[in-house]
């Protein structure tokens, strides 16, 4: 699941200036954090869903996917 999220999903998210990371796939869990555009988006449950759409197309699996959203450091201060 880590080679899928690095290797099809990041570069279509980076795309729209984006960022995806994954954290952990447990018990049909994918956790992943969210960062640049992705991280204010306002619209990223839409991602989410399209995430579980090509990971049940692509892979034939069932997922939640778990969002987390971390804007970058320089936004913290």
């Amino acid at each position: 699941m880590e080679k899928y999220v690095s290797q099809v999903l990041q570069p279509k998210i980076q795309g729209d200036g984006g960022w995806i990371e994954f954290v952990s796939f447990e018990n049909g869990v994918l956790t992943v954090i969210f960062r640049g555009e992705c991280s204010k988006c306002l619209i990223l449950h839409r991602c989410v869903e399209w995430i579980e759409g090509e990971i049940k197309r692509d892979l034939k699996k069932n997922v939640k996917v778990n969002a987390i959203r971390k804007k970058p450091y320089f936004q913290d201060m």
